[in-house]
C-alpha cells in the first residue's frame, strides 16, 4: 500500500527492540509516508537520534522543553499533523503511562494531545508481558480504540523464551495501513481461495500450474485492511501469510474443496482466485515411477468444479470468480458468469504483458450480472484487489446490507484537530 501524503508519527521507547524500529521507519518512508520520529530518553540509550533522522529525513523530537523543538509548541503540532501514530517498541512503562493518562515526556504528551489512530507494538520480557498490570493496561488501551500488533513469541534478548518479541517490522507497517483505511467492509466475512493445487503422480512428481497465489493473497490482505474478517484457503505458494488473516493450507483440489466447504457457511463474500487443477491422475503410485523406453501414459480424471458447486447454492452471499484465459476473454468470461451463477467475474489474458502468472501486476476485465464490462489497465495486484473490493462494497451499499455508511474513497479521512477518534 502506498502512503503518499500521509504522516505517520513513530514513537520509540526504551528497549533493545529499538533497532528493529529503524526498519519500521525505513518501510514507512519507502511506502511514501512522512514519518517524523519521537524518541524517549530510554530509546536514545539503544539507538541514536541521528540514525532515525537519517532514515526518516525528518528532525527527531526528543525533549518537551527544548526551545528549538517547542518554538511552535511542537508536541501539539506533531499531534495535529499525525494521520496515525505507532509506538514501536511499546514498553510496559509506556503502556502503563498511556493507560493512566500520564504525560511526563514528549512522547506521552503528544499521545494525550493526538486524535489520530494509535498502533501499539509491545516488546518486553515474557514475565513482564504476562503480568496482570500490563494485561489490564493493554486491555484498557484496546478498549479505547488502540490497535495492537504482537508481541511475537520466541527467544528474547534477556535469555527467556516466550511472548515479548517485537512484531516483524512489515507486520507493524501493515497494521498502520489498516489504521489508515476506512473500514467499509467491517462486518463482512470474506473467504478467498488462492494459489495452485498439486495432484500427485508419485512421491516425487505432481500435476500443477503456474499460479503464484499473489492475486489471492493481495485480495486477502486488502480485505482485512478494510475491516473484513478474512479466511484464506491457499494451495502451495512461496508467499508469507498476510497478517491478521486466517490461513488454511491445502495441497490437492479435493483438499481445497473440503476446506472451502467447511468455511463456506460462515462467509458473506467468497472470492475464488485459485487455479484449481481440472484433472488429477486416476491412480497415485506409492513409489517413484522409473523411466521406461516405451514412454509413460497417465490416465486422468476430472476434479470437481468447486466454483460451480458453490455458485449453485450461494444464497445471499456475493460470489466472485476469476478466469485466466489465453483468448476470447470476454466471451468466455460471460459464459462462466452465467453458468457458475457468479455476481462478478474478473478475467484476464495471461499471455498479455504484465498480466501473467507470478507477476506483481495484472490487467483484468470486470464483468458482473448487472451488465458491467470494464477493462482495467495494468495495475499493481493490490490495486486490482482494491477495485474488486470497491465493487463488493458498492454492491453491499446498493443492496442496503452495508454495516457502515458509505465512505468516499478508500483512505480514512483526516481528523480535524478538535475531532475525537483515538481515545487512547
Amino acid at each position: 500500500m502506498r502512503l503518499e501524503g500521509r504522516t505517520v508519527v513513530v514513537g520509540l521507547t526504551g528497549g533493545i527492540a529499538c533497532y528493529k524500529a529503524c526498519e519500521v521507519v525505513r518501510l514507512l518512508v519507502g511506502a511514501g509516508a512522512r514519518a517524523p520520529v519521537i524518541m524517549s530518553a530510554g530509546a536514545q540509550q539503544f539507538v541514536t537520534p541521528l540514525t532515525l533522522q537519517t532514515l526518516s529525513g525528518q528532525p527527531v523530537a526528543t525533549d518537551t522543553f527544548s526551545l528549538t523543538q517547542e518554538s511552535e509548541i511542537g508536541h501539539i503540532r506533531l499531534a495535529d499533523q499525525a494521520d496515525a501514530i505507532v509506538i514501536a517498541p511499546a514498553t510496559a512503562n509506556v503502556l502503563g503511562k498511556l493507560a493512566n493518562g500520564i504525560a511526563d515526556d514528549l512522547l506521552t504528551t503528544v499521545l494525550l494531545a493526538a486524535r489520530a489512530p494509535l498502533v501499539l507494538a509491545p516488546a518486553m520480557n515474557v514475565h513482564m508481558w504476562e503480568h496482570a498490570a500490563v494485561q489490564e493496561n493493554v486491555a484498557r488501551l484496546v478498549a479505547r480504540g488502540a490497535r495492537l500488533v504482537g508481541p511475537a513469541s520466541g527467544a528474547l534478548a534477556c535469555g527467556y523464551e516466550g511472548a515479548g518479541r517485537l512484531a516483524e517490522p512489515a507486520d507493524i507497517v501493515e497494521e498502520v495501513c489498516c489504521a489508515l483505511i476506512a473500514p467499509d467492509l467491517r462486518g463482512e466475512r470474506v473467504l478467498v481461495s488462492a494459489g495452485p493445487t498439486r495432484e500427485p503422480i508419485d512421491p516425487v512428481r505432481y500435476l500443477s500450474n503456474r499460479s503464484s497465489g499473489k492475486m489471492g493473497y493481495a485480495l486477502a490482505r486488502v480485505a482485512r485492511r478494510r475491516g473484513a474478517e478474512v479466511t484464506l484457503v491457499a494451495g502451495p505458494t512461496a508467499l508469507a501469510p498476510p497478517p491478521g488473516v486466517r490461513v488454511v493450507s491445502v495441497g490437492t483440489a479435493r483438499e481445497m474443496a473440503a476446506a472451502l466447504e467447511e468455511a463456506f457457511p460462515g462467509a458473506t463474500v467468497v472470492i475464488m482466485t485459485a487455479a484449481v487443477a481440472d484433472y488429477r491422475p486416476r491412480e497415485t503410485y506409492a513409489r517413484k515411477l522409473k523411466k521406461d523406453t516405451a514412454g509413460l501414459a497417465l490416465d486422468l480424471e476430472r476434479n470437481p468444479d468447486i466454483l460451480a458447486g458453490l455458485g449453485a447454492r450461494k444464497g445471499g452471499r456475493l460470489l466472485v470468480g476469476f478466469a485466466a484465459e489465453t483468448g476470447e476473454v470476454g466471451a468466455e468470461a460471460r459464459r462462466k458468469l452465467g453458468a457458475k451463477h457468479l455476481d462478478l467475474i474478473v478475467a484476464n489474458d495471461v499471455t498479455a504483458p504484465g498480466a501473467g502468472f507470478g507477476t506483481d501486476t495484472n490487467a483484468v476485465r470486470l464483468l458482473d450480472a448487472g451488465g458491467l464490462d470494464e477493462a482495467l489497465p495494468v495495475l499493481d495486484k493490490e490495486e486490482v484487489a482494491a477495485r474488486v473490493l470497491d465493487w463488493v462494497a458498492a454492491h453491499r451499499r446498493r443492496a442496503g446490507t452495508a454495516t457502515l455508511r458509505p465512505v468516499p474513497g478508500r483512505a480514512a479521512p483526516r481528523r480535524s484537530p478538535r475531532s475525537s477518534g483515538r481515545g487512547a
